[in-house]
């Protein structure tokens, strides 16, 4: 599990759990597994489970899986193949680890 307390800029490839105040996937970069984070900008691609409150996708973006969001956005020309429920801030405010399950 990679963790850090700023933000952190995903511009390789990354295969695992993440957590971090700020997560952005630059075009490029690529994370395969699950994310937690206050707010999330995927620019790159991603296979696995998002849980932030705020979330951008770019359209430069390719997605594979489900983002968990109190907020979004979803730039014309992204990828998105999954599911995007909705969480009521409460959720983020009271979630300290990523939930078991798979996507």
């Amino acid at each position: 599990m990679l963790e850090a307390e700023c933000e952190l800029t995903i511009g390789g490839v990354v295969i695992g759990r993440i957590a971090a105040l700020k997560l952005v996937i630059a075009p490029g970069g690529h994370v395969e597994g699950d994310i937690v984070a206050r707010e999330v900008v995927i620019a790159g691609s991603l296979k696995g489970r998002v849980f932030a409150p705020t979330v951008a996708v770019e359209e430069t973006a390719h997605i594979d899986g489900r983002i968990f969001h109190h907020t979004i956005s979803v730039a014309r020309g992204a990828h998105f193949d999954g599911r995007m429920p909705w969480r009521p801030i409460s959720y983020f405010e009271t979630l300290d680890q990523l939930p078991e399950t798979q996507p």
